[in-house]
């Protein structure tokens, strides 16, 4: 019987203090870096010291509340347009999670502040989702220069520590030279935490709650110390593909998963290029696949036309960013 190696204590342990975070979420997101081909057990700590802790920045209070103010100005016309009257209810998880998407854009825009000295502005104005997805990076202003529309169009998708794939629509990869991923350490809390920290909940919820004798004093403030507090959140420039890179045909990694029916599936574990209609049945052809092929972790996309990358293939070498930098 065969058993999987534990993670290094040592790195959870600097990982955790460096990220200010629990160790059980730290393992969550070692285990995830596993799992994307970010790194093997065996190299968590070259992992953590070469790429992750260079690659991460922390958004305080001021840059969270620009985009969340940055979103509120675009939500409302993402949700009519985009879901229709029927979805209006979700107004405010659309704006958590625009305002989560956006957190990945500010923590690029700093890494290119912090580490090569270059200002950047972003594009968030109100208007059709179309209309600003594709260049993120809206205006660049190296060291010495004046302010200018960069040479390469970026675009930036965050995603969540746990998520393993960087997945792009066909059509929209073409429209950027560049894809960059960032995970976000955001939690499933952050607005409520920044409006805590605005003291929304005590000056208002709870104090109206307490004039209209639906709480006590002593309830409003255990309810209050349960509300999560704001606190710097770390956002991991993972990574980036480029556009003109060379993706040969059904470039993947996998294992074969035998059922007791004596039907077989396959597990992707790992893609790079384009993922089309006609793929999944190519698979499952070179495989000799009478089940079905699914995406680890995420089990189907909900679309079949897009290219995808696990976080192992994406580029992120500090050559890697400086040649492309350099282009900017």
């Amino acid at each position: 019987m065969t058993t999987t190696p534990s993670h290094d204590q040592g790195v959870v342990r600097d990982l955790a203090e460096f990220l200010e975070i629990p160790l059980e979420d730290v393992v969550t997101i070692l285990d995830k870096a596993v799992s994307g081909g970010e790194t093997t057990i065996e190299n968590e700590r070259a992992w953590f010291e070469n790429r992750l802790r260079p690659n991460t920045v922390f958004i305080d209070e001021s840059g969270y509340s620009k985009m969340c103010v940055d979103a509120l100005k675009t939500v409302q016309n993402i949700a009519g347009t985009d879901y229709g009257s029927s979805r209006q209810r979700d107004l405010v998880q659309k704006w958590a999670d625009t305002t989560r998407g956006y957190l990945g854009e500010v923590g690029f825009q700093k890494l290119l502040q912090d580490k090569y000295q270059i200002e950047s502005k972003l594009d968030h104005e109100q208007g059709d989702l179309a209309d600003y997805l594709p260049l993120d990076i809206h205006e660049i202003k190296k060291p010495g220069e004046s302010w200018r529309a960069p040479r390469k169009k970026v675009g930036i998708k965050a995603t969540k520590w746990n998520g393993i794939w960087l997945d792009i629509a066909g059509a929209q990869f073409h429209h950027s030279d560049m894809h960059i991923l960032v995970k976000v350490g955001a939690g499933q809390d952050h607005l409520v935490g920044y409006m805590k920290s605005l003291s929304v909940f005590k000056d208002k919820i709870l104090q109206r709650g307490r004039a209209l004798g639906h709480l006590t004093d002593a309830e409003s403030d255990i309810l209050y110390d349960s509300l999560p507090s704001f606190k710097p959140i770390p956002a991991y420039v993972c990574g980036f593909v480029e556009r003109e890179d060379d993706f040969s045909s059904l470039q993947y990694t996998g294992k074969t998963i035998n059922h007791r029916n004596n039907s077989r599936s396959f597990e992707i574990a790992s893609w790079k290029g384009r993922y089309y209609p006609q793929a999944k049945q190519q698979v499952m052809g070179r495989e000799n696949v009478t089940a079905e092929i699914k995406f680890k972790q995420i089990g189907n996309f909900s679309h079949d036309d897009m290219y995808l990358f696990n976080t192992g293939n994406l580029k992120w070498s500090e050559d890697d960013w400086r040649r492309v930098i350099e282009s900017f």
